[in-house]
């Protein structure tokens, strides 16, 4: 790993823990090793270091979503958005804790954030239930995009806490659960046992 890939790593780690006013350059320098003006040389204020921590966590969906959404079809789509954006938080909590702790502590920014990079996937992926819910596969009662932002918080709120909650170090249960609530949740029973079909047809 880089020194700049290592700074943004301990800034990530930093920024989640600390928030944007407890962080220090000085101390982020010290997390990678290095003097702070090497960490100035690659970012040149705590504003330019934060704004990288952030763009690289959000930027990830509009490299991920576009493929994922083309790489799948049908339920396995569903399937793997899930995997995708639980892997991800689960791979480095800190991840969520930082999202959390930004949607906190600076919800205006945040949003701004959201808005230019998450929100129209949001849309995307929205307008995909709208049309499950037309063939009869997925929920009718359910509101798409009030059932993404209640996946999204579960997935980031569950990965952010489960250290403080006594819950760290089973990541993979975690996931399989989130995955398994969100499904369930969506699907109707036929959707569901399409879905199963079409793994057990996979797995042949």
């Amino acid at each position: 790993m880089d020194v700049r890939a290592q700074i943004l790593d301990a800034a990530t780690r930093l920024f989640a823990a600390r928030g944007y006013d407890g962080a220090s350059l000085g101390r982020i320098a010290d997390e990678v090793g290095v003097r702070k003006a090497s960490l100035l040389y690659h970012f040149p204020s705590k504003d330019a270091l934060h704004r990288a921590v952030l763009d690289g966590v959000l930027a990830h969906w509009n490299e991920a979503l576009p493929r994922v959404l083309e790489a799948a079809a049908g339920e396995d789509r569903f399937d793997a958005l899930l995997h995708e954006v639980v892997g991800f938080f689960t791979a480095e909590p800190n991840r969520a804790r930082l999202v959390l702790r930004e949607a906190l502590d600076r919800p205006e920014a945040m949003r701004e954030q959201l808005e230019g990079q998450v929100a129209p996937w949001i849309a995307v992926i929205a307008g995909y239930i709208r049309r499950g819910q037309e063939r009869g596969e997925l929920r009718p009662d359910a509101d798409p995009e009030a059932w993404l932002f209640q996946i999204i918080h579960l997935i980031v709120g569950g990965v952010a806490t489960a250290d403080s909650l006594a819950f760290g170090g089973n990541t993979d249960r975690l996931a399989r659960e989130i995955e398994r609530m969100a499904k369930v949740s969506l699907f109707t029973d036929e959707g569901l046992a399409r879905n199963a079909s079409r793994g057990e047809r996979a797995a042949e």
